[in-house]
């Protein structure tokens, strides 16, 4: 192969690589964000991380679907519940300006008066919006939610 062809496969080939793992970073980046903004109840600049018509499942009936719809039900769900979630063990799968990932969730938070307990994780689909990376989708998926004292494990004798 010719040496100026090589230098130029070489250098296309690394900028690849380098706007690949700045796509990862940023992608990594918006999960930590909806966390740090949970935690501050920051409720619209949760919602500006999802797209326009972004959808959030959280196990229970109906999926959230558009900004709007979000922006409502974080803004009751947060009124007499703080949440405080740590994110985790990211698996980034990029397609251009698609991607998929899953990340961890430990949680600590209170509900209705009580200290909660829970892990989890996000099945997440992401889309570049004009430069930005976006929550198209979040599904959320508790292994356990409970409280601190009762803890997670049940004892073997039932009790």
């Amino acid at each position: 192969m010719h040496e100026r062809a090589r230098a130029i496969m070489t250098s296309a080939s690394s900028e690849m690589g380098v706007r690949e793992l700045a796509d990862r970073e940023a992608i990594r980046d918006l999960a930590r964000r909806y966390a740090h903004h949970m935690w501050r109840k920051e409720v619209a600049e949760t919602t500006e991380l999802f797209t326009e018509d972004g959808e959030m499942d959280t196990g229970d009936a109906p999926v959230l679907r558009g900004r709007t719809a979000i922006l409502e039900a974080y803004q009751g769900a947060l009124e007499d519940s703080q949440f405080h979630p740590f994110v985790h063990n990211h698996i980034v799968e990029l397609r251009g300006d698609e991607a998929t990932g899953t990340c961890y969730l430990d949680l600590r938070a209170t509900m209705e008066g009580r200290s909660m307990i829970g892990s989890g994780y996000y099945d997440d689909r992401y889309t570049r919006v004009d430069g930005a990376w976006k929550f198209r989708s979040r599904r959320l998926t508790m292994c356990y939610l409970v409280p601190i004292d009762r803890g997670w494990v049940e004892s073997s004798d039932g009790s």
